[in-house]
């Protein structure tokens, strides 16, 4: 079952109650300090939620709905007064062999994680291509050439040389456009999709019974979801194709991203994805492909199954 992402972009009172999340929402006038001043009161059962997006300073979460949904593998993604998420709680435990599959993620050796890096990038650049051709329609025969030439561990770094190439082409009509993260829009659009993307990956890596801080490759040590940073990176291009299809459709998104604009990222869990030759929703795909990862650590398989465009 396709687990649904709510967001609160207005003040709520947000409690448990038989296992199912209540929404309150108080008079506009008077704030959220207690669920007595009640406008509406909508309920939602916990066992349906996947992600959860709180974007509003006077969102009130009780203690026991906040257990409730890390209970249930619920990822809890928190934004900062300017609207971006700012952090990710998720279930210190959510597996029944939680430390056997934390050993064999620990002693993976290093030849293994620069295979499976290898992999990670190959199939990042290939789904940048595939996203050229789709929405450029641009020549893409280097990013193909490139993506043969990524070695082990991408010691020659080809994933930056596909990234500067692709990143000029495909908002090629948006005047001054280059990827940064402080940069203009569609700057922040990007970043948004890829904060509810990382929610999405993290929960599924701690469903799978591993440890997100420990990465294949990202290993910043201030960086909690080294492990999330690594696995989402395929993923990405389908981000960037619906940031793209959306700009499209609605124009340049403002530089302080609204409701509106924030509500088209939230079909990121249900966006088709193919892999293994099936297409399944994204949130799905996702578990799939972190469920390989750990047989990958445990020598089951070799490769980790990724989605392709």
């Amino acid at each position: 079952m396709i687990k649904k992402t709510l967001y609160f972009g207005n003040p709520a009172y947000l409690s448990l109650k038989n296992r199912q999340l209540v929404i309150h929402l108080p008079k506009e006038k008077e704030g959220v300090s207690s669920p007595n001043e009640i406008e509406n009161k909508i309920t939602k059962p916990i066992e349906d939620i996947g992600v959860l997006v709180l974007d509003n300073p006077q969102i009130t979460i009780t203690h026991g709905l906040i257990s409730a949904l890390l209970e249930n593998n619920v990822a809890v993604i928190t934004c900062d007064r300017s609207g971006m998420p700012t952090g990710l709680m998720l279930p210190l435990s959510s597996n029944d062999t939680q430390s056997e599959r934390y050993s064999s993620q620990i002693k993976a050796s290093i030849p293994l994680k620069k295979q499976l890096w290898q992999q990670t990038i190959q199939t990042k650049i290939s789904n940048q291509a595939a996203v050229l051709e789709r929405c450029v329609k641009c020549d893409t025969r280097c990013l193909r050439i490139w993506q043969t030439k990524v070695r082990s561990g991408d010691v020659e770094n080809v994933e930056a040389r596909a990234a500067s190439y692709y990143w000029k082409r495909l908002f090629q009509d948006i005047d001054y456009f280059s990827r940064d993260r402080y940069g203009m829009p569609p700057n922040n659009l990007l970043n948004y999709g890829y904060a509810i993307l990382r929610g999405i990956v993290a929960r599924a890596i701690v469903a799978s019974g591993m440890l997100p801080t420990m990465g294949i490759h990202h290993h910043n040590r201030y960086n909690a979801y080294c492990l999330a940073d690594d696995i989402m990176e395929p993923y990405r291009p389908y981000i960037d194709e619906l940031v793209y299809r959306t700009i499209e459709t609605k124009g340049m998104p403002p530089y302080e991203l609204n409701r509106e604009w924030k509500a088209t990222m939230l079909v990121i869990p249900t966006l088709d994805v193919v892999i293994g030759g099936l297409k399944r929703p994204l949130m799905i795909a996702v578990t799939q492909t972190t469920a390989s990862l750990y047989k990958c650590f445990t020598g089951e398989l070799r490769r980790i199954s990724y989605p392709e465009m």
